[in-house]
């Protein structure tokens, strides 16, 4: 992996629009970011988190902060091991620090090979930044990347906070994660890397037809833009940040509804209930139940409008089992479990 190499004009360095464009949304994730702990930068080697880290590199010392890389080795295809540490070397020589090549294990989790590998990395990248405080990890999620997202949660029939796409800011374990790329194009980042001189490893997971996100990135995004034109991949984006806006204030309400709904005798008032519009009461039933202690990983629609119809559709029905076994009923004009 080469270091990255100033261009230069007439006696003064010449900026590419790329790179500019990618350390000024580094900069914005960064500015007002609390505490003093460094930033941590989760680098593959790809062309989207190369360009965030080389971004990070120059960005984050000017604000009086640290950068540091996490690359995660996920043990998946030969030679993998080598070339995390070719990313965490090439991190040193460019002056940020910490640097870690995190090995994980894939194998024996549960869901597919992707949620698989999502989670393992996650794992490492949550407890990385505990290890050295980190104030933030950076993620090189890109614009592309969100459509492609919004293009599978429609796929799914995912409600609202699918088709809100990936945040730009969240809270994992405790651990902020930022995502400042999110308004970049996939191919800017590659531009980026070519003006700095970097050579960036393209993961051949990336486009095997075996994963959804292949097939979408590969075939269906590419047929929707030649057929509605390349601002396609922009509203898209556009459509997840809407979505997640209108998410989050019906999110606020959910929560105080909820406090507003608890029967006096323990439980949910079922006519309480009924009065919330159906948008908020479906959040309230669906924060209740896991606070309950269903998994929310295996909380469903279907879990949620089981608990709904024994608000709005009461016909002496018997209980509807949370994930986990927890039984809810209605009696005496209360959801109780």
């Amino acid at each position: 992996m080469r270091a990255p190499q100033s261009r230069t004009g007439a006696g003064t360095a010449a900026l590419a629009p790329p790179v500019a464009a990618i350390r000024v949304a580094v900069r914005r994730a960064l500015s007002g970011l609390p505490g003093a702990g460094p930033v941590l930068v989760a680098c593959s080697g790809g062309a989207d988190s190369l360009a965030l880290a080389a971004a990070a590199a120059f960005v984050a010392p000017r604000l009086g902060r640290r950068a540091g890389l996490v690359t995660v080795d996920h043990g998946l295809q030969p030679g993998s091991a080598e070339r995390a540490e070719s990313v965490a070397g090439w991190a040193r020589g460019q002056g940020l620090d910490p640097v870690e090549a995190v090995p994980v294990r894939v194998a024996g989790r549960t869901g597919g090979p992707e949620a698989a590998a999502r989670e393992a990395r996650y794992e490492a990248l949550v407890d990385a930044a505990r290890r050295h405080d980190a104030a933030a990890v950076l993620l090189g999620h890109t614009r592309d990347d969100q459509a492609e997202t919004v293009l599978l949660a429609l796929a799914r029939g995912a409600g609202p906070r699918g088709l809100a796409g990936m945040p730009e800011r969240r809270q994992l374990a405790g651990v902020t994660l930022l995502r400042p790329l999110l308004d970049v194009a996939r191919e800017d980042t590659r531009k980026a890397c070519a003006a700095l001189g970097l050579a960036p490893w393209d993961d051949p997971h990336n486009v095997d037809p075996a994963y959804a996100r292949s097939r979408v990135r590969a075939d269906a995004l590419p047929a929707l833009v030649r057929a509605l034109g390349p601002g396609v991949v922009d509203n898209l984006a556009r459509t997840a940040r809407q979505i997640a806006a209108d998410t989050t204030a019906l999110d606020e309400l959910a929560a105080a509804a909820l406090v507003e709904v608890r029967a006096a005798a323990g439980g949910l008032a079922v006519e309480a209930l009924a009065a919330l519009p159906a948008a908020v009461r479906t959040r309230v039933l669906h924060a209740w139940a896991r606070e309950l202690g269903a998994s929310p990983a295996a909380l469903s629609h279907r879990h949620v409008a089981a608990l709904d119809a024994l608000v709005t559709d009461w016909h002496g029905q018997g209980a509807v089992h949370l994930p986990g076994g927890l039984p809810v009923v209605r009696r005496a004009g209360r959801l109780t479990a």
